[in-house]
């Protein structure tokens, strides 16, 4: 009997993302459900004035936080996987270099915006270090760190912070306090939290190597252009509700963040399956392995139809039931709801399109396609948006998103020849072996 050394090896590579990516869509589906139940609790205890305005002050912060990041964690991620082969000599230095500039710089952007953000502007640093820390974390190979902290104790300890405000307004336990800075300041403390666990798990996995001079400007070099376009794909992810905010005030704010709330189901599913997979696609495309590449980029993209296509669908038949359950005056949204599902059912069937084309080195590339996104998008939500409100905003970000995914798409099949779909797609089915392999 033969042996193939390169299959299992592609087989166990497989099985690696695979229990990355189960453990990071578990995460993911802990943390949707948070978020969800969050704004239930928000549009039913307050105002749509109240919810919009909190609704709106926290994607302005998510936004910031995104921008200040520079993708310093994705850069991580690639430094530190391809550091393994060396050992890992001087990755300490890059840790330091990746999380120094985004925290002055959030710092600094927290006492600007302060006027606008009110306790969230507090928050930015935290933001900013939690995800950069959690990236260097995944570079290691260890998914756990992500999914528990920030695909679980985040989102459950906003939950109940923010319900606990909800009960305490209406008691009259927080006197002369405004209810959106309650919201805001109940939203942001656990950020605080999850820096503190998350540099204590990378200190366990962190190996004391001397420094290496140059480690900084290596990491900047690569990641710079990423950092533009991270900071453009934290604008683009968020920029819908600020502009609706600017021009239909904070009532659509309410309305469309509440129909649109199921669109973090296909984001955090993309983004647990893409953290387990993007160290293997950066090994095996800088080693020319196009077979490897390709499986796992097919099979990545079968697991996250068959994920989340179920629920597009049922969110789309069940959608004039669902917005029920976050109080009257949000039943009209019905056809938000409907964008949402088609444009992510066509998103979810390009798979992980953009951490292909950045695994292969092609930073610049993605940079000028969500600069072409983000483009579309101003232009359809000002066009759209003061005649249909929040429908509009969700045309312009559904048009935004289909450029965003199909561009990448075509540049990585002319380059590499690959496609979202082929003959490893079926076998994807088979990811329990794959698991155990």
């Amino acid at each position: 009997m033969t042996t193939d050394p390169a299959g299992r090896e592609g087989r166990g590579a497989v099985g690696r993302v695979a229990r990355g990516g189960i453990a990071g869509i578990t995460g993911a589906g802990a943390g949707a459900l948070a978020q969800f139940l969050l704004a239930v609790v928000v549009t039913r205890a307050f105002t749509v004035e109240q919810a919009g305005t909190f609704f709106t002050a926290a994607a302005l912060a998510l936004m910031v936080a995104g921008v200040a990041k520079l993708d310093a964690g994705n850069g991580l991620v690639y430094f530190i996987a391809r550091a393994r082969t060396y050992d890992y000599r001087g990755i300490s230095g890059y840790v330091r270099a990746a999380v120094a500039p985004g925290a002055v710089l959030s710092l600094a952007a927290g006492v600007l915006l302060h006027p606008q953000l009110g306790p969230l502007a507090l928050a930015l640093p935290c933001i900013v270090v939690a995800d950069v820390l959690l990236a260097a974390t995944r570079g290691f190979g260890a998914m756990r760190p992500t999914v528990l902290l920030d695909g679980i104790v985040l989102p459950v300890e906003q939950l109940a912070l923010v319900a606990a405000v909800a009960y305490a307004v209406p008691a009259g336990l927080l006197p002369g306090l405004p209810v959106p800075e309650a919201l805001a300041a109940a939203w942001g403390v656990p950020y605080l939290m999850v820096v503190v666990l998350a540099a204590v798990s990378l200190r366990a996995r962190l190996p004391r190597t001397p420094y290496l001079p140059g480690t900084g400007r290596d990491l900047w070099r690569h990641t710079a252009p990423r950092s533009a376009a991270g900071a453009i794909q934290a604008v683009f992810q968020r920029l819908d509700i600020v502009v609706v905010a600017l021009l239909a005030g904070p009532a659509e704010v309410a309305c469309y963040t509440a129909a649109t709330r199921f669109k973090v189901v296909g984001q955090l599913a993309n983004q647990g399956l893409a953290q387990a997979a993007q160290p293997r696609l950066v090994r095996a495309l800088a080693e020319d392995d196009l077979a490897r590449a390709r499986e796992l980029y097919q099979v990545t993209t079968m697991w996250l139809v068959l994920l989340t296509w179920p629920v597009w669908l049922g969110y789309a038949v069940l959608a004039p039931w669902l917005l029920r359950v976050f109080g009257t005056g949000y039943g009209h949204a019905v056809p938000i709801a409907l964008v949402l599902a088609g444009t992510m059912m066509v998103a979810t069937a390009c798979g992980m399109v953009d951490v292909v084309l950045t695994s292969a080195g092609h930073t610049t590339t993605s940079l000028a396609n969500l600069l072409a996104a983000v483009g579309f998008t101003v232009l359809l939500d000002l066009a759209l948006i003061p005649a249909h409100g929040a429908l509009g905003a969700a045309l312009g970000w559904s048009g935004g998103v289909l450029l965003k995914n199909l561009l990448p798409l075509w540049q990585i099949h002319q380059r590499y020849g690959l496609r979202p779909f082929g003959r490893h797609s079926m076998t994807a089915l088979r990811f329990r072996s794959w698991a155990a392999a």
